[in-house]
């Protein structure tokens, strides 16, 4: 399994591409996308979603993973992140991938063992994890290979839930996931 695992921003996002194979866990790719301050917002966002699919695309990653968005204090920095999630989650859409988030706690519960964990503490136990010579740099590559590995590590117990759940002999419609678009356009 390929997931690539996402850390939103429209200034920087980080990425970091982890593949599970025989038990151990590898990473395949990371770093940050890092946009203009000064570029128009349209374009700051079309690099995330032009370097994304480009990932998406050459690693042939089957699940993307990415955090919830944190809404503190800051409304704005939110909504920035919102943007990013929205095109991030556009590419792997269009691929018809999966997206699942994760919240910060949750991330850092399934590296750590604990949600109040340190960005340090995050950073050392991925260089451990991945067999890393060193902590991956910068914080933002380290959180997304974090948020990958979270996936990675619950995806065996999540697909064992799914399956309990499931009703013997029960039949349901397989969803398609298309959505029907109308286009309405005014006539003169």
């Amino acid at each position: 399994m390929i997931v690539l695992g996402i850390d939103p921003g429209t200034a920087n996002t980080g990425y970091g591409v982890v593949e599970r194979r025989c038990g151990r866990l590898y990473a395949l790719d990371g770093g940050v996308i890092t946009t203009r301050p000064e570029a128009p917002t349209q374009i700051r966002l079309a690099a995330i979603h032009r370097r994304v699919s480009e990932l998406l695309d050459e690693y042939l990653v089957k699940v993307l993973s990415m955090e919830d968005i944190f809404f503190g204090k800051n409304a704005g920095s939110a909504f920035a992140v919102g943007q990013a999630r929205g095109v991030v989650m556009l590419a792997a859409g269009q691929r018809r991938l999966d997206v699942v988030s994760y919240t910060p706690q949750q991330v850092k519960h399934a590296v750590c063992g604990s949600g109040r964990a340190e960005k340090d503490q995050v950073a050392r136990m991925v260089q451990s994890l991945l067999s890393l010579d060193a902590p991956p740099h910068p914080e933002h590559a380290a959180d997304a290979l974090a948020i990958a590995i979270c996936h990675i590590n619950g995806a065996p117990h999540a697909a064992a839930v799914a399956q309990s759940r499931a009703v013997p002999g029960a039949s349901e419609p397989e969803p398609t996931g298309d959505v029907e678009v109308h286009d309405r356009r005014m006539r003169a």
